[in-house]
């Protein structure tokens, strides 16, 4: 006797025969055939995923620039030859650190960027804006990723002293001195080769948190010498100090690093010299004392003769 099959038997059981097993409908069998052949969903084209790239790519350089680096065009040529921002040169780009002082102090030999001090700003005429609100916004987004002129009350300068040192001009041979020393300077910039001399003023004590600093250009460069009337005032706040300048990425022809040669790693104690008119007191003196010794010379000689 047979034995009857449960209803809850799988349909597949290889012990059934095709007979026993349940036949599909034509369509229930195109149904499962176009399953298995369903096409993977279509792409979107490249112009409709375009935007979403560029979107992503601004937001990611507006973040980038704001914690990590950004980068700065050069608009002034007192910063010369290290950066190039001189009256018919193409203005450099440089990339701009912002994180290194966040660990480290800046030290002397950086170059920096930084917002002007209000003793620095307070003279300078600010910037015109343009009344149309969608110029603005050009502006503003082609400075924020360094392809338009920056804020004209950021500067660009070299780190010449830091707070605690004494700063002053010049010793004997024309040449900065901090703490008693002569600095080493070999990236100064003389627009005039026949005249290297720079500007003296009296020592002046930067204080605590703050850097004394100067453009490479150095006669032709308002910094902490002459801005605020010079002195204290001229200093800048280390908190002002947007970031290090690293690199030049524009023009492709000055790519390369930026020289954060240290002046005061080789400096030398000052050797303090008199006034011309002093210094030739010696040898006058040794000119006018040579005629006497010359006769009495001779006479002591002549005498010496004689007695023989």
């Amino acid at each position: 006797m047979a034995e009857p099959v449960s209803q809850n038997a799988p349909e597949d059981d290889p012990d059934r025969s095709e007979e026993d097993k349940p036949r599909l409908s034509r369509s229930e069998e195109r149904g499962g055939s176009r399953r298995r052949r369903a096409k993977p969903a279509k792409k979107r084209s490249f112009w409709k995923e375009l935007p979403i790239l560029l979107v992503i790519a601004l937001v990611l350089t507006i973040l980038i620039q704001t914690f990590l680096a950004k980068v700065f065009m050069i608009p002034s040529g007192s910063m010369e030859a290290t950066l190039h921002g001189c009256p018919g040169c193409h203005g450099d780009r440089i990339l701009v650190d912002r994180v290194t002082y966040d660990f480290t102090e800046p030290s002397p030999g950086d170059v920096i960027v930084f917002k002007g001090p209000p003793a620095w700003i307070n003279n300078e005429i600010a910037p015109q804006e343009s009344g149309n609100i969608v110029v603005r916004a050009i502006q503003g987004l082609g400075s924020l990723v360094g392809f338009a002129p920056p804020d004209e009350r950021d500067f660009v300068k070299r780190v010449i002293a830091v707070g605690g040192q004494t700063v002053q001009c010049c010793d004997p041979q024309g040449r900065m001195i901090v703490d008693g020393k002569s600095l080493d300077e070999p990236y100064i910039h003389w627009e005039d080769p026949s005249v290297q001399e720079q500007k003296t003023f009296e020592p002046v004590k930067v204080p605590a948190g703050m850097v004394w600093v100067q453009g490479d250009n150095r006669n032709n460069s308002d910094d902490s010498r002459f801005q605020g009337g010079g002195g204290v005032n001229g200093a800048v706040p280390v908190d002002n100090i947007i970031g290090k300048a690293r690199i030049i990425v524009l023009p492709p022809s000055r790519w390369g690093g930026i020289s954060d040669h240290n002046p005061q790693e080789s400096a030398q104690p000052v050797a303090l010299g008199a006034p011309a008119w002093q210094s030739g007191i010696p040898l006058g003196a040794g000119i006018a004392a040579a005629w006497p010794a010359l006769f009495l010379g001779r006479k002591l000689k002549s005498g010496l003769r004689r007695k023989r």
